[in-house]
């Protein structure tokens, strides 16, 4: 005879991030009686963005690097919701969906990631290619392969951000379009109101400068962007770059319902939470990713940070489903950044260390597709 446990808590995860994958599989692999996991998502792939470069520099699949949300969630065992969620009745503990009844939720997390925010840079919107959200970008990348296919298509690329992001997307964009559209007479340039890879120290610059000018790319430091029209980037005091095609990875924002939530929000308007990562102002409430704002202890917006708060986020809406005490999680401040240079080669970035070599990008592939194994694996988890 078969019993089932009746639900007494029911645990709904907003948004398909890195965090959330993890905390999936965690249930998954640790039942917690009593307790109903639910995913809603807009999107049922999930994109890595650690192998984003790669697959805009052809060196993955697209399915290589995305996680299959539906797999994922039968494999698991969690209930999936393909929908858009655009508010909170946090009074009735429900989360509001775009065209569908809200749910209800007694523990509620959000990663979600982040949308870009354009209003700075006039025209951005309209003329410009926006790197976040991940999920959205490589559909547009590839209608500007498409376009750069033809012999009358663009051939003169810029890139406005000067992070490893930034760097990182523009060399694999360059060696992609070299290696497909033989012959073709590209330029390629980088814009960035800053000092370049200004997080990273001066070595790691130094060597990205130098890929920077052995492939003719041309850099633009401490030139702010103020427009993107047809005729390329307009920055600060007039002058232009030309350029046929422009693609964003300054920040970005939250998405905009959540301004109505009463969530307790950052200076950014990203959901303040704790180091246990819980919203300040709700305890029933999570974030992780993109879309947090870390108060105690502030990191970068970046996938490494939402990769690591999978295991602390998992294990704090377990205990406040079990009512037990939650466990702070602090951030490592220093973390090993391998950045590829569009090849496969990679760059090694920690603190004052740096070191590069296609060595470096093995390493960094084996430790992709090792994160990837987890999610993608879904026989191994039956």
């Amino acid at each position: 005879m078969v019993t089932l446990t009746p639900v007494h808590t029911d645990i709904v995860l907003v948004g398909g991030g890195h965090a959330h994958v993890h905390v999936l599989t965690a249930f998954a692999k640790l039942p917690e009686p009593g307790v109903r996991l639910t995913l809603v998502t807009r999107d049922l792939e999930t994109p890595y963005s650690g192998m984003l470069p790669g697959v805009v520099a052809g060196l993955y699949s697209a399915d290589e690097a995305h996680i299959d949300l539906t797999r994922l969630c039968a494999a698991t065992g969690a209930c999936l919701i393909h929908a858009e969620a655009n508010g909170i009745d946090r009074l009735g503990k429900r989360v509001e969906l775009a065209g569908r009844p809200p749910i209800a939720y007694d523990l509620l997390s959000i990663d979600v990631g982040i949308t870009p925010a354009l209003s700075a840079i006039q025209g951005a919107a309209e003329r410009a290619i926006a790197v976040k959200p991940i999920g959205l970008f490589l559909g547009k990348f590839n209608s500007l392969l498409e376009e750069c296919r033809r012999s009358d298509g663009p051939r003169r690329i810029a890139v406005i951000g000067g992070g490893a992001g930034g760097a990182e997307l523009l060399l694999s964009v360059r060696s992609r379009l070299l290696k497909e559209i033989a012959g073709a007479d590209f330029s390629f340039a980088l814009v960035t109101d800053g000092e370049f890879l200004a997080q990273h120290n001066v070595r790691v610059r130094d060597a990205f400068r130098h890929a920077f000018a052995a492939r003719g790319i041309a850099l633009h430091e401490h030139r702010k962007a103020r427009a993107v029209t047809a005729e390329g980037v307009v920055l600060a005091g007039g002058t232009t770059i030309a350029a046929d095609a422009v693609l964003i990875t300054t920040d970005a924002a939250p998405p905009p319902w959540f301004e109505q939530t009463g969530l307790a929000r950052d200076g950014d308007g990203f959901l303040a939470v704790g180091s246990t990562l819980q919203v300040l102002n709700d305890p029933d409430v999570f974030a992780a990713g993109d879309c947090a704002g870390l108060t105690a202890s502030p990191r970068p917006k970046s996938g490494v940070f939402a990769v690591r708060a999978g295991p602390p986020l998992a294990e704090n809406l377990r205990r406040r489903a079990r009512k037990q005490p939650l466990k702070p999680w602090q951030p490592q401040r220093q973390h090993l950044a391998l950045i590829s240079t569009g090849e496969r080669y990679a760059i090694a970035s920690r603190g004052w260390m740096k070191a590069e070599g296609a060595w470096l990008w093995s390493v960094k592939d084996w430790i992709d597709r090792r994160w990837m194994r987890q999610y993608q694996d879904t026989e191994r988890m039956g």
